[in-house]
């Protein structure tokens, strides 16, 4: 008994440890967003690379997945609104449930799927070859040269790919409102209009920038966890995709509390 409370009284202040030691390097790596040295040559190119990683080799697999879930959910959401006579509220439903709910977490998903666990296996790789240790006997900042140019990629890209998805799945929305209700296009899009607000969009690009930092900065934060050791790597790269997920599901839940206060 008393090793069991041991044992959970160890794993709460790893835990616990852990926690802040990420929530402090996001704040070192935030205040370095602003820092003019961030953004030189080097590390716009390495951005630029990151960003044609994220959001450019992913768009077909993207556009994919998009319109197939386009057509389920607007199929369904439709039908399910025709059966209950509110078909005044489809605007609502397309803007409140498709726009500011299902398109970032669908996208952060694919992109935690593809790109956070790429970042978390690279940065382990270069910690355990050592990498990392040459960067910094060349007085090259790790920050600002390989951390901040990929937390960037990921806050613009999910910025992009969650308007790309909206937007795909908007227009499939566009005709099966006109088979199932007959509406037209004029009609269809003053009723997106009409049911979204500008807060709602203010919070919909803080949630997707947030999306963003975190799903690209706890990889590298976990991924500094490995040890020299090659087993080590995919050690780190579970545990990151572990937490990941987890700290999508808090700003998913967070976001949603503070839309409905």
């Amino acid at each position: 008994m008393i090793k069991a409370i041991g044992n959970i009284g160890r794993a709460a202040m790893h835990t616990t440890s852990s926690l802040f030691g990420t929530l402090a390097f996001a704040v070192r790596v935030f205040l370095n967003l602003f820092d003019r040295r961030t953004y030189n040559s080097a590390s716009r190119m390495v951005f630029i690379h990151q960003i044609y990683f994220t959001s450019v080799q992913i768009l077909p697999l993207f556009i994919f997945v998009a319109v197939i879930f386009g057509c389920l959910i607007s199929g369904m959401a439709f039908q399910v609104v025709k059966s209950l006579g509110l078909t005044d509220y489809q605007g609502w439903l397309l803007t409140g449930f498709v726009v500011m709910e299902l398109s970032p977490f669908l996208t952060v998903l694919l992109i935690a799927l593809r790109s956070s666990s790429a970042i978390n296996a690279e940065i382990a790789v270069m910690k355990v070859n050592r990498e990392l240790n040459t960067f910094e006997s060349f007085r090259i900042d790790l920050i600002h040269y390989l951390f901040i140019p990929r937390i960037l990629s990921g806050m613009l890209s999910m910025i992009l790919l969650t308007g790309l998805f909206a937007l795909v799945v908007l227009s499939i929305g566009v005709l099966v409102s006109n088979i199932v209700f007959g509406t037209s296009v004029d009609a269809y899009t003053d009723a997106l209009l009409y049911s979204i607000t500008f807060p709602d969009i203010i919070i919909l690009l803080i949630k997707c920038a947030t999306f963003g930092f975190f799903i690209t900065l706890i990889p590298i934060r976990l991924g500094l966890n490995a040890s020299q050791e090659l087993t080590s790597i995919p050690v780190a790269v579970s545990n990151g995709m572990v937490t990941v997920f987890l700290a999508i599901i808090t700003i998913e839940v967070l976001s949603s509390i503070i839309r409905f206060i």
